[in-house]
């Protein structure tokens, strides 16, 4: 039977599903789209599932996966190999979860409406509680954001250093690699950005290949000794002496290489046809997860313990440049896309409910332009602030994906099935199963930060990384 609701203060419509205990909001309905826009207005709404599907692509094929060779050393080739292949279904399913949720609440831009949403339906309507688990949420999710625009940037100012041999202070190059970066992410319409996003997946799926063939190649790793005997290190088991820290935490770097589901769900707003979400998910994960696992273990059968961090510096320092230079395209794109998220984040955060929004104001231009070069800002000083590359891709994960990424999307089932405990055996198992998610949820949250505080510190005591703002070489050239 068709009811009506009220989220956000704007009524729609409701009717049945057929699945069993779900909702659906009826297609037709407009009043609670983000981006509904009158006759004079910018219309978002462009983007098709083959579209959606490249631009997740390159959202999630990015910087983390040049940090799954290196965790697989720390992991062992079995035990690396299960936890690419749980991490990418798992988070497949969660990314399932935020869909289905953002289908059922049109009005839903980010996570963080769903927190608003589910906390207004489990307060009795309590606005001022709800409000303030917007603003908790919203500012987890635009963090992680601003932490995966670091990273990236991090990616593109060691690519620069390794292109140009470090041709200067490595601070003068992450601040070229923001530059370019937030005026790229700055094109606001993603449909505008299809280029981009081809171009990039392209040239860094290119680049990889090329380290790929190009340790399969010699006798033994560039970075090994290159006479007498040496120990390549590659084993299906940890190395002897990895303490749980190291373990979690290349782990979670595992984790954060497809863990960005968060950021999927504004993409949705912006589809012709949100129901087709779906389609570009499972085209992306699918790829992402067997690419994965062919690539990493490959790199790390023929690296070894000589595997480096970014993995693009594997092979030497002529297939290093070389490498690095094809996929400076692609590692624009992927920063590109993590500061046009957190800024569009936080542009609809502040012009929502006013015709700024989707009309070409001085206003919009100039909260739109303020939101990137900022987002971008923040991440080029965190990326200078925490130089070391795997590190940071693993507090994404426990900080960031962990909260959003696990733990929300389950809240999210349990809104979606509020019966579920009540109903028959299968719901009952599923709520039992989406509790236990949800207890992983936290596991990695809380064990994941404090495994990477302590890898973090116990690299500083080690010296194995530089200081923060350093203008040293930062591109890790791994032999002569």
């Amino acid at each position: 039977m068709d009811t009506k609701e009220v989220y956000d203060g704007k009524e729609v419509a409701i009717v049945s599903s057929p699945s069993e205990g779900s909702r659906e909001v009826v297609s037709d309905v407009e009043e609670g789209e983000v981006f509904a826009t009158g006759a004079d207005g910018v219309n978002f709404r462009t983007v098709g599932w083959i579209r959606a599907a490249i631009f997740f692509l390159k959202m999630t094929f990015a910087a983390g996966v040049l940090s799954i060779p290196s965790a697989l050393y720390s992991l062992g080739a079995v035990a690396g190999a299960l936890f690419i292949a749980f991490w990418g279904i798992l988070n497949t399913y969660m990314a399932c979860l935020q869909g289905e949720f953002k289908l059922h609440h049109r009005s839903v831009h980010t996570v963080a409406d769903g927190a608003y949403i589910i906390t207004m339906q489990w307060s009795s309507n309590n606005v001022k509680l709800a409000s303030t688990m917007r603003e908790i949420t919203e500012f987890f999710y635009i963090f992680t954001w601003i932490i995966c625009a670091g990273v990236s940037t991090l990616g593109l100012s060691i690519a620069l250093n390794a292109v140009s041999k470090h041709a200067t202070c490595s601070v003068v190059f992450g601040f070229v690699a923001y530059f370019i970066i937030a005026s790229v992410a700055s094109i606001r319409k993603i449909h505008k950005l299809a280029w981009v996003t081809w171009v990039g997946f392209g040239s860094i799926v290119t680049a990889i290949l090329i380290v790929v063939i190009a340790v399969t190649i010699p006798d033994r790793p560039a970075a090994a000794p290159q006479t007498g005997d040496f120990d390549l290190g590659f084993s299906a088991s940890p190395p002897k002496g990895t303490t749980f820290a190291a373990a979690w935490a290349a782990s979670l770097a595992i984790f954060s290489s497809s863990a960005n589901t968060s950021g999927f769900v504004p993409v949705i707003s912006e589809m012709k046809r949100p129901q087709d979400y779906f389609k570009s998910l499972y085209a992306c994960m699918i790829w992402i997860t067997s690419s994965y696992l062919a690539l990493a273990i490959t790199v790390y059968a023929y690296c070894g313990k000589w595997v480096a961090s970014p993995a693009l510096g594997s092979a030497g320092p002529t297939i290093k440049i070389i490498s690095y230079g094809i996929a400076i395209p692609g590692l624009i794109a992927g920063a590109m896309i993590c500061v046009h998220i957190a800024g569009k984040s936080l542009f609809v955060r502040i012009l929502r409910n006013t015709h700024h929004l989707t009309n070409n104001t001085k206003t919009h231009w100039a909260v739109w332009l303020s939101c990137t070069y900022g987002t971008g800002l923040l991440g080029w000083i965190l990326s200078e602030a925490i130089p070391f590359f795997s590190s940071l891709v693993s507090l994404i994960g426990a900080l960031g994906f962990a909260p959003l990424g696990i733990c929300l999307p389950t809240l999210f089932w349990f809104s979606l099935h509020p019966q579920a405990l009540k109903g028959p055996m299968k719901m009952k198992v599923q709520w039992f199963f989406h509790i236990a998610l949800f207890v992983l949820g936290l596991f990695t949250l809380f064990a994941g930060t404090y495994a990477n505080i302590k890898n973090i510190i116990d690299q500083y005591k080690a010296h194995l990384v530089g200081t923060a703002f350093q203008c040293a070489d930062n591109s890790g050239t791994v032999a002569t």
